[in-house]
């Protein structure tokens, strides 16, 4: 990893700003759920993963309390990460489709993942100024992967935290509503934006976001790359 991302992980990991978030992480990985009771939870923040040359970053919400925030990788060890990383094995981003911990050997290739949020929250619910708080972090490695041409986010509340960085503050951001597989194109030298439902159980498990769906996601985005 070059110096630059690996410094904002290191200040990543190492962050204690949220006392709710710190709290509900640490219990979390102190308490454990039955079915990990044998296993040491991460429980600290989640830096960002994948290609430090990549041309697409891909922006979640906030780790998992059972998933990230026991493997200590984004999507890794939970449902959300069933469904995103067989998709971008299938597009040819994710070297397996299997994400189980953070040493399985997944290698990703032109996309770097992140959050809008490190720390695992209450009912996956941050609040406004935790994300805020957390922004920061984002604005860094969106600086520092100079490859980047595009984002796809993962849910309207990724949207919603990247429209709010400095970058894009002089956006309308009312000609920039949440809907699946929608298309924007932002400012000249800024990345454009390609929308999707986040693959969560709730989604995946009701239908609302299906496999094919997901993988139209992936395919367009690959068709707007130089």
């Amino acid at each position: 990893m070059p110096k630059e991302l690996s410094e904002i992980e290191q200040a990543v990991i190492s962050c204690r700003k949220c006392p709710r978030l710190v709290e509900w992480r640490e219990e979390v990985a102190r308490v454990k759920r039955r079915a990990y009771r044998y296993q040491d939870y991460w429980g600290k923040p989640v830096p960002g993963f994948g290609d430090p040359n990549a041309r697409i970053l891909v922006l979640g919400l906030a780790p998992g309390a059972h998933g990230s925030n026991r493997t200590g990788r984004m999507f890794t060890g939970d449902g959300s990460g069933n469904f995103l990383y067989p998709a971008l094995h299938r597009a040819g981003f994710a070297s397996q489709p299997e994400a189980t911990e953070i040493d399985d050997g997944m290698v990703l290739n032109d996309v770097f993942i992140s959050a809008v949020c490190r720390c695992a929250p209450p009912e996956n619910k941050p609040t406004r100024d935790e994300i805020s708080n957390c922004l920061p972090w984002l604005a860094q490695e969106m600086q520092a992967l100079s490859h980047m041409q595009g984002v796809v986010v993962l849910g309207k509340i990724a949207l919603e935290g990247l429209l709010s960085l400095p970058a894009f503050a002089y956006l309308p951001k009312r000609q920039f509503p949440f809907g699946h597989n929608r298309f924007y194109e932002t400012l000249p030298g800024q990345p454009w934006i390609l929308c999707s439902y986040h693959p969560s159980l709730q989604n995946t498990q009701t239908g609302r976001l299906t496999a094919e769906m997901f993988d139209q996601i992936w395919e367009k985005a690959k068709g707007y790359l130089r």
